[in-house]
């Protein structure tokens, strides 16, 4: 978290939110949070976990999602299967300004090759998930788009 640079007053998205372990972690960094989270239940569960915090519950499929017009970050630990149509959906955001997700090492190792907005942040031992994540992960770090110039 601390790696990720959230600033008090930042607008943070938390895609794949679940029960909320790191949209109470960005509250604490001070961020106002549009936690996504599909599942009825888990959404539930986190709707009144974070009642009285600057958090938006958003039920709905990320895939679905409709992304801040106003300058935002994301911090998540999205479902792994979704990552590619994210990475498509964050890249295209004129809004993004970063985004630092938790996927496959490997994963964010092939994105990073193949974008130079795309970065490799720490690495995360498979042991730290439950269950251990069968190839360990790391930190992709998706720029925002360059801001442009008043220049012609």
């Amino acid at each position: 978290m601390a790696r990720a640079g959230i600033r008090p007053g930042d607008l943070v998205v938390d895609l794949g939110a679940g029960t909320g372990a790191l949209t109470v972690a960005l509250v604490e960094a001070g961020a106002r949070v549009i936690a996504v989270e599909r599942h009825p239940h888990r959404g539930a569960l986190l709707h009144s976990r974070c009642a009285d915090l600057p958090v938006t519950v958003v039920n709905v499929d990320i895939g679905d999602l409709r992304l801040p017009r106003r300058r935002f970050r994301v911090v998540a630990n999205p479902p792994w299967a979704m990552a590619e149509s994210i990475r498509s959906m964050l890249l295209r955001s004129p809004s993004l300004a970063r985004a630092d997700l938790v996927l496959p090492r490997w994963l964010v190792r092939h994105w990073a090759a193949e974008s130079p907005r795309i970065g490799i942040g720490p690495s995360i031992r498979a042991e730290a998930f439950v269950p251990p994540a069968p190839t360990g992960a790391a930190v992709a770090i998706i720029s925002g788009p360059r801001p442009k110039s008043g220049r012609r």
